[in-house]
C-alpha cells in the first residue's frame, strides 16, 4: 500500500489539504475536522495533486465549471452512489437531500442520503456543497455554512473573482 501524500492548496475560503496515494482521495479546509490527520504515515509532497490544485484556482477564478481528476473515493457502496450523483449535480445548481434519494430509487432514504452527503472525503470537487434542505435552507457543511453559502454565491457569479 502507498504512503499517504499531502499538499496544502490556497483558496479564498482557507487553505485546503489534498490527500490521497496514487490519486486524490481527500480535500478538505485545513482548519476542518475532516482535514486528513498528519502522523508518521503521511508525507508532505507539495508536487502531489499538483493537477487538483491547478483546477482550484480554476474553479475559484471562475475559470472552471466541472472538475476533471482521477479520484479514489473511499467509502460503502451507497456511500459512493451517493458521491457519485453528487458529482452530477450542475455547476451553479442545487438539489435536495429528498431529491437526491429519489435519483437513487428510494425516496425515503433522505437521511441517509444526508449522512452520506456529510461524510464526503473530497469537499468542493465532489460537490456535497450543491445539496440544500428540502425548504431551500442551507444545511451542513463540514467547512461551515459560510463557506457552503460563499461556495453557492461564488457559483451564481455573485462573489468578486479577485482572490
Amino acid at each position: 500500500m502507498s504512503a499517504i501524500r499531502y499538499s496544502i492548496a490556497p483558496s479564498p475560503l482557507g487553505d485546503l489539504i489534498l490527500s490521497g496515494a496514487e490519486h486524490l482521495s481527500g480535500v478538505a479546509f485545513t482548519d476542518s475536522r475532516k482535514a486528513t490527520r498528519v502522523d508518521a504515515d503521511c508525507r508532505r509532497d507539495d508536487g502531489a495533486f499538483a493537477e487538483a490544485a491547478s483546477q482550484l484556482r480554476a474553479y475559484f477564478a471562475g475559470e472552471l465549471t466541472r472538475f476533471e481528476l482521477e479520484l479514489d473515493l473511499q467509502g460503502t457502496d451507497f456511500q459512493r452512489r451517493v458521491w457519485a450523483a453528487l458529482l452530477q449535480i450542475p455547476y451553479g445548481k442545487t438539489t435536495t437531500y429528498g431529491q437526491l434519494a429519489s435519483e437513487l430509487g428510494d425516496p425515503k432514504a433522505m437521511r441517509a442520503v444526508g449522512l452520506a452527503n456529510g461524510r464526503n472525503p473530497i469537499s468542493i470537487i465532489v460537490p456535497c456543497h450543491r445539496v440544500i434542505g428540502s425548504n431551500g435552507s442551507l444545511t451542513g457543511y463540514g467547512g461551515g455554512l459560510p463557506r457552503k453559502q460563499w461556495l453557492l454565491a461564488h457559483e451564481r457569479g455573485e462573489v468578486p473573482l479577485a482572490w
